[in-house]
């Protein structure tokens, strides 16, 4: 199938966007286990002890979710390298959906973590957490 080089970059262009999106979804950091987090946040060993368990109940669903997403995301790159346009158009539906479904999985985990916390302890995790994304921000664009 001979398909248009505007259509075609367009779709390599989601496919990289969809692939990053991926990475970036399955990396963790387990805050609640890191000294420096836990003290800055006054974390007593119960509440580390709480966010562990939710963590852990959290984590098969998280998996189902992310291997969802992954086994949507190579039918997008197979459909891709066919080269069969309205199918792709299709799979994105189909990828984002995933991705939806993986983010609310996250989201309430999250949530339920959020509520082991006192109400200054995430006003300190908001801040920590802004720091770190504004320094990992700046290290990348040194990076470039």
């Amino acid at each position: 199938m001979n398909v248009p080089p505007l259509i075609r970059s367009a779709v390599l262009v989601c496919a990289a966007l969809l692939a990053t999106a991926n990475v970036a979804a399955a990396q963790g950091f387990k805050w609640w286990q890191d000294d420096s987090v836990r003290r800055e946040l006054g974390l007593t060993p119960e509440q580390s002890t709480r966010l562990e368990d939710i963590f852990q109940k959290s984590l098969p669903n998280l998996r189902r979710h992310m291997d969802a997403l992954d086994r949507a995301q190579a039918e997008f790159d197979r459909l891709v390298e066919k080269g069969e346009d309205s199918a792709v158009m299709e799979q994105v539906g189909v990828v984002e959906g995933a991705r939806a479904e993986l983010n609310k999985a996250r989201t309430m985990m999250l949530l339920r973590m959020r509520r082991s916390l006192t109400a200054d302890q995430w006003a300190r995790f908001t801040a920590v957490h802004e720091q770190r994304e504004r320094a990992r921000g700046a290290t990348r664009r040194n990076h470039r």
